[in-house]
């Protein structure tokens, strides 16, 4: 039997050697890779993580003292040593364990997770609480360096330092230039520094000059300053000491030994402390090592030589798509810049980046930055177009009302991922895009039902005068062939896309696909439809919308979002406040629960939001059931 095998708890970490402990780490690769390349995965970051988890579990008493990983993706093998090793073969499977860390899922996860630069602030709560019920155990946050480029990371940082809570963050830094002074003698200083007996020696020295009457106080400053110049010139804290925090490392984050030796110097702090580790993402998998960006997020793949095991049918995905246009359209408007929030390659825009590589800006993990700092390109004439996911767009909420819309600056808000988006599960579905937009004055907001549509309507969002989104979702789309000169999109025009008399189905985006699919089944059961691509959500296309629904009183709407504020909710609004009466409408979209991980197609047949969904609901609306 395995080492790994015999683990379900801390507990059983502690009664491991260290020797034992490095060959555990070499184990709990190995089934991480396993699983990894047959179900798909945050590969790199996990492998990354090993020896640093491995030592928190060693040192500290889970889970009575709380561990919160940032995002989570780099968790595997926290999940593998606190008892889901036998489910870790459903890692992100449908009704399988999480990819990230999740609450509900195991004691051990300190909190639910999945978007970046959280676990902080989340941290500096449950450590409060824990003051507050006179509970005295520890609480760790884990942050990587990319997480810090998002301000919520430094808002945390700032109160923990004001509050002088014993926040212990570990800064798992595996990119970032602050490293650049590891080295033997930085990590010798912060072993020694975090000696318990020190920590205590330089807390009573400095109560004692404090003591001194009249120039304690000076004297203590200055002592303070010297021995901050002394660590700054050794190691790269200054920016933590800056927030109050007891600055200790850079450590290898790959050695045990000195990492279980730290730990356990800084456990039970009287203060914040920053404890900053350098990591290699893809630790022990050659190819994660050379290529971490692509095995950051990674579908399944071929150990033995790292490459996808996954067949391309040829057509391009709606981020290739979109990238490819950005690209094109660029050439001819130097006005266009584009600007992503650390998604360079998730949004389509690397060959961009390599042509226009003035007109690309990455802010990092920004998003409220990168809005705000979209709107003051666009007031000086520039078209800039946000490309971001729709589930990170959320985080930028009061940036696009208030810094955009409230002067009408015309930002493109090109959200991917609209709609569910698979395996990574409840934090990253975009599935309430149409909600938090369709409120805020001056926005247009529209969403195409294939590629060629996607096209026309980024041509049409750089022309236009004001804030407009565009939502398109993860994956392939239908295949069409995209025009040359794709044409732009008259605002708020829809399109009837087939002819019926007997119902009426409005959709938008790729559940125009599935209505399609829908009428060839329904007319098999003498129910003939007509289909409108609403393509806008704001404007609604009233006129046509109207006249159809005036003529043809069974209507279906159908949105691959929240039932809540959405697509359906618009339409109904609209024939309300027009007038329209007599109809029966069944709005077709997500009811308002979180929508859990597994495959898009499984995904959309289980929350009914597919063809089946759509035929039953037209049956029902006939009074007849599905066969």
């Amino acid at each position: 039997m395995s080492l790994l095998e015999q683990i379900n708890t801390s507990k059983n970490i502690k009664e491991l050697s260290r020797k034992e402990l490095k060959l555990l780490a070499f184990e709990i690769r190995e089934r991480i890779i396993d699983v990894v390349s047959k179900n798909g995965g945050h590969l790199a970051s996990s492998l990354g993580a090993v020896e640093l988890t491995l030592a928190i579990h060693y040192v500290f008493d889970l889970p009575k003292d709380t561990l919160i990983w940032d995002v989570g993706h780099q968790s595997y093998a926290h999940k593998l040593i606190t008892g889901r090793n036998d489910a870790f073969d459903t890692l992100r499977q449908y009704k399988g364990i999480s990819g990230f860390s999740k609450i509900k899922e195991s004691p051990y996860d300190g909190f639910t997770v999945g978007h970046s630069s959280t676990s902080i602030s989340a941290g500096l709560g449950i450590c409060h609480a824990k003051y507050l019920n006179k509970d005295t155990s520890d609480v760790i946050s884990v942050i990587g360096d990319g997480s810090l480029t998002a301000g919520l990371a430094y808002e945390g940082l700032n109160q923990t330092g004001d509050l002088k809570r014993n926040l212990i963050v570990i800064l798992n830094d595996n990119d970032m230039s602050i490293s650049a002074n590891v080295g033997a003698l930085s990590s010798l200083l912060s072993r020694t520094f975090s000696a318990k007996y020190l920590q205590s020696m330089r807390n009573q020295f400095g109560a004692f000059l404090k003591s001194l009457p009249k120039i304690g106080n000076d004297i203590y400053k200055i002592a303070k300053r010297s021995e901050e110049s002394f660590k700054t010139f050794m190691t790269p804290g200054i920016l933590f000491e800056a927030f109050n925090f007891d600055y200790f490392g850079p450590i290898n984050g790959h050695n045990l030994d000195h990492l279980i030796d730290i730990l356990i110097n800084i456990k039970n702090p009287k203060d914040p402390i920053l404890l900053h580790v350098t990591t290699v993402k893809g630790k022990g998998y050659a190819p994660a090592e050379k290529n971490p960006i692509y095995f950051h997020g990674v579908g399944s793949f071929t150990i033995d030589t790292g490459k996808s095991n996954k067949k391309s049918n040829g057509i391009p995905t709606y981020t290739q798509v979109f990238g490819s246009q950005m690209t094109k359209l660029a050439k001819t408007n130097e006005k266009i810049v584009a600007v992503t929030a650390a998604m360079p390659e998730g949004t389509g825009l690397t060959e961009f980046s390599r042509q226009y590589p003035d007109r690309f800006l990455d802010v990092g993990i920004a998003e409220q930055h990168a809005v705000t700092f979209s709107a003051g390109l666009a007031s000086k004439g520039l078209r800039p177009v946000i490309a971001i996911y729709s589930t990170f767009l959320q985080r930028a909420f009061d940036q696009i009302l208030h810094d955009v819309c409230i002067d009408a600056y015309p930002v493109v808000f090109a959200i991917d991922r609209g709609g569910i988006v698979g395996e990574d599960g409840p934090t990253h579905h975009g599935l309430f895009d149409f909600s938090y937009l369709r409120c805020m004055p001056n926005m247009t907001i529209m969403a195409p039902m294939d590629e060629n549509e996607l096209a026309r309507m980024l041509v049409t969002a750089i022309q236009h005068d004001g804030p407009i989104a565009l939502r398109y979702p993860r994956g392939t789309g239908p295949g069409v062939e995209v025009e040359e000169n794709p044409e732009p999109l008259k605002i708020g025009k829809a399109k009837v896309i087939n002819q019926g008399d007997d119902l009426l189905i409005i959709a938008i985006g790729n559940s125009v696909i599935e209505a399609v699919k829908a009428k060839k089944r329904l007319e098999e059961k003498g129910i003939n439809a007509t289909i409108i691509n609403a393509r806008f959500i704001k404007p609604l296309d009233k006129d046509l919308i109207i006249e159809y629904a005036i003529k043809i009183k069974k209507i279906i709407t159908v949105e691959e979002h929240v039932l809540d504020g959405g697509f359906g909710s618009s339409v109904l609004e609209m024939l309300a406040d027009e007038g329209v009466t007599g109809f029966l409408l069944k709005r077709i979209g997500i009811k308002n629960r979180f929508v859990e991980h597994g495959p898009q197609n499984v995904l959309r047949k289980d929350y009914e939001i597919d063809d089946t969904a759509i035929v039953s609901a037209a049956l029902k609306l006939y009074g007849k059931t599905i066969d």
